[in-house]
């Protein structure tokens, strides 16, 4: 049976097989769930469906979540984006707004797909998704690469978390993030070495976010916040591809986010007890919603 527990594994099978990681974490899946690799294909080909009708809608969005806090900004600055008004430039800003929209569409109680996290659901499709269509990709190599972001989160869940109440942020956007830039390594071609210097590019600028909803929801800051984790996810891909290395191997970086999040204080671990929730305009709004400080 093909299995792998850490990047290193990965890669290791796939230079041996001269293969990309998304077979191998077909393969394993296949041998894992005893299914058929077309039942596998098709599982995740609709997966991509509901990313792309969940950019659609969210870009289309101008209503407001129930509690008022978001809403209706993946619109804004996607309409800035079409008149070639903003300063990061289309791709960029696409990829922004992708996210975001996904994010918002999640709060409104849409449908979403939880990559790894509904509260981080925007950053690989909105990532993935807005370089696809600048380089007209498929739908076949886009969800390769949706199963290669599959295989990093696995290991990131096995080796660490993708929780905020156990790891923080850098546990949910951090580790969507290092899917997102993996996956689209591979996409673009990257070599399965490659791919782990994007994982560990983007994870380590994640590491110590924490995760402090106000009022507790998956709203403020967890919506804005995917969008930014979409463009580092972009820059991390970007430095892989160009032969930057990271110093410290991948999965020392993961093992360090375990670490980073055993030391996060419960207050600052998704139970709106510090941070942004704890502000005067975080416990108004508490207050305002729920009748509480």
């Amino acid at each position: 049976m093909l299995k792998y527990e850490t990047i290193d594994q990965l890669i290791r099978l796939a230079e041996q097989k001269n293969t990309k990681i998304s077979e191998i974490v077909i393969q394993a899946e296949m041998d894992k769930a005893q299914r058929s690799r077309e039942d596998i294909w098709d599982g995740m080909s609709k997966s991509l469906d509901v990313m792309r009708d969940s950019v659609k809608k969210g870009l289309e969005l101008e209503g407001k979540s129930a509690s008022g806090l978001v809403g209706g900004d993946a619109r804004k600055l996607n309409q800035k984006r079409l008149e070639g008004k903003t300063l990061c430039g289309d791709l960029v800003s696409k990829a922004v707004a992708y996210g975001i929209a996904v994010n918002e569409i999640n709060a409104c109680m849409g449908r979403i797909v939880a990559c790894p996290t509904a509260g981080s659901c925007g950053i690989l499709p909105g990532a993935l998704l807005a370089i696809a269509e600048e380089l007209n990709c498929s739908d076949e190599d886009l969800i390769s690469a949706l199963f290669t972001s599959a295989g990093i989160g696995i290991v990131i869940a096995t080796n660490a978390s993708i929780a905020g109440a156990e790891g923080g942020c850098q546990a949910e956007c951090g580790s969507a993030g290092a899917m997102a830039a993996g996956a689209m390594v591979e996409l673009v071609g990257g070599t399965p070495e490659q791919v782990a210097d994007a994982i560990a590019l983007a994870l380590k600028n994640a590491l110590g976010l924490v995760c402090d909803p106000v009022a507790g929801l998956v709203e403020v800051p967890c919506v804005k916040r995917n969008g930014f984790y979409a463009l580092q996810a972009l820059v991390a891909a970007d430095l892989a591809l160009a032969g930057v290395k990271s110093v410290i191997p991948v999965d020392e970086v993961i093992h360090a986010m375990l670490e980073i999040g055993r030391s996060i204080p419960p207050e600052l671990r998704e139970t709106a007890g510090g941070g942004l929730a704890k502000t005067p305009t975080g416990e108004a709004i508490t207050a305002r919603l729920f009748g509480k400080k």
